[in-house]
């Protein structure tokens, strides 16, 4: 993926440290400190424009969050998104959200184990070819890394457009042991699903109609025990 960013954006980003994390393993094992509260921590992992993250973090003032990605151009943007969407609004409510610089191969350098409640995976690179298997977001490899920085509380949510990825994905997930659940192979196909913040590509691919596919992974105990506590209610 190559972006032309715009000249400064590295001091662009410098300034911008209520909101702009340059170095996120300043705050591995740190981050309820530095956002001064205990709130659940949900990440994005490969946030892109920061469309989902900054809408996420305006919907659920009640959690914190962080977006990632490996391109300044990126957190440039997804900045710009975060300050427009809470623009006209008390500035202190906006300190729930932040734009980490990192590749996501390091994500164990950024976070400490059981400091994570969810992890979002949206649009993530299908690497459609079989030899670049393992650097799909879903490989078991990264599903390893997951489980250990999620708490007990801990899901992943995946969105994808691409059916083979989806189809990998359902299998990495199935035999690694992790529940899913939530799983739609059309998630706008009744119309927009308004409870869903939208990425960038997704209001795209919805508009061309083409159907996204989700699940949702429980992967920590507590997780687990209210997903089956809700399956028996429902017989």
């Amino acid at each position: 993926m190559r972006l032309r960013g715009r000249k400064g954006i590295r001091e662009n980003l410098e300034q911008q440290e209520d909101l702009v994390v340059l170095d996120p393993r300043e705050y591995k094992g740190k981050w309820s400190q530095m956002f001064g509260n205990d709130r659940p921590l949900y990440i994005e992992l490969g946030m892109g424009k920061g469309q989902f993250i900054s809408g996420m973090s305006f919907k659920h003032p009640d959690c914190n969050f962080v977006g990632m990605d490996m391109y300044d151009e990126l957190i440039r943007r997804g900045s710009e998104k975060v300050r427009n969407i809470w623009s006209g609004h008390e500035p202190e409510n906006s300190h729930n959200v932040r734009l980490a610089l990192g590749n996501i191969e390091s994500i164990e350098e950024f976070f400490a184990p059981g400091e994570v409640e969810r992890v979002y995976l949206n649009f993530s690179d299908p690497w459609p070819k079989k030899k670049h298997g393992r650097r799909r977001l879903t490989h078991p490899r990264f599903l390893d890394k997951y489980r250990t920085l999620l708490n007990e509380e801990g899901e992943i949510h995946f969105k994808t457009d691409s059916r083979e990825l989806f189809e990998f994905s359902l299998n990495a997930f199935a035999a690694n042991g992790l529940q899913m659940g939530s799983i739609s192979l059309n998630l706008h196909g009744d119309g927009i699903n308004e409870e869903h913040v939208m990425t960038e590509y997704e209001s795209k691919f919805v508009g061309q109609g083409m159907p996204i596919y989700r699940c949702e992974v429980k992967v920590g105990e507590l997780a687990l025990r209210r997903y089956h506590d809700h399956k028996m209610e429902q017989f």
